[in-house]
């Protein structure tokens, strides 16, 4: 009986093995069919892709190309510009540039010059757009237009408050200290000058514009002196 059994437990080991070597033979196939089934759909999805890299290929080389050549007379037309156009725009913008650059006065005619190549269609090419439109601009912002230092010749009845008062000079009366101090070789006696002088008009700073006009809006006149007559009709101050 013993030996029975133990025959029965072999069998049932023996069962048991081979079952399990069945189940992982079968999962084997499985997971191995699984994987050649992802390989195969990866592989129709490469195709695919190819087929339609390769029709955009076929594509592309049948059409017509234009040359550089073409397309840039294409853009000119585009502003109602030709090659020559181009070429003259092109030169007034270097000079333009050049005279900015250089701060050949006056700075308004250079302003108008600019606003004038900004009104024209072909400033809007990229070639040129940045360049008109922003960047000599911002340089022209950028110019502090001073005047340079003038003279003047004085002539008969000048005095260094009427020099100063006028328009083309300092158009205040209280600016005559900065001729002075500008031609002391000249003045000895602010009181003296003589026609025929020529004196050196510096330009004001902007704190001495604001100092002279201070003292302008200040200045209060003195009033004037009233008379009187005595008992025998003499006029007394």
């Amino acid at each position: 009986m013993k030996k029975f059994n133990l025959f029965l437990g072999v069998f049932a080991l023996l069962v048991f093995l081979a079952s399990s070597a069945m189940a992982q033979e079968n999962l084997k196939k499985e997971e191995w069919q699984n994987e050649m089934n992802r390989l195969n759909q990866q592989k129709q999805s490469l195709t695919q892709e190819r087929d339609s890299v390769q029709g955009e290929v076929n594509r592309l080389k049948s059409t017509s190309v234009q040359s550089f050549d073409d397309c840039m007379n294409e853009l000119y037309a585009s502003v109602g510009a030709t090659r020559g156009d181009v070429e003259n725009f092109r030169k007034a913008v270097s000079e333009l540039n050049g005279r900015i650059m250089r701060k050949e006065s006056p700075k308004t005619d250079r302003q108008r010059e600019l606003d004038s190549l900004k009104a024209m269609r072909v400033s809007a090419l990229p070639e040129f757009f940045d360049k008109v439109h922003n960047q000599m601009q911002r340089s022209l912002d950028a110019w502090n237009d001073i005047p340079p230092e003038k003279n003047y010749t004085v002539i008969r009845g000048d005095c260094l408050w009427n020099i100063a008062k006028k328009k083309d000079v300092y158009s205040n009366a209280f600016a005559w200290p900065k001729i002075y101090q500008a031609n002391r070789d000249q003045i000895k006696n602010p009181d003296l000058i003589y026609p025929k002088q020529v004196f050196k008009i510096p330009n004001l700073t902007e704190d001495e514009k604001a100092q002279y006009e201070k003292m302008r809006r200040n200045y209060k006149p003195a009033p004037p002196q009233q008379t009187t007559k005595d008992e025998t009709g003499t006029s007394k101050k």
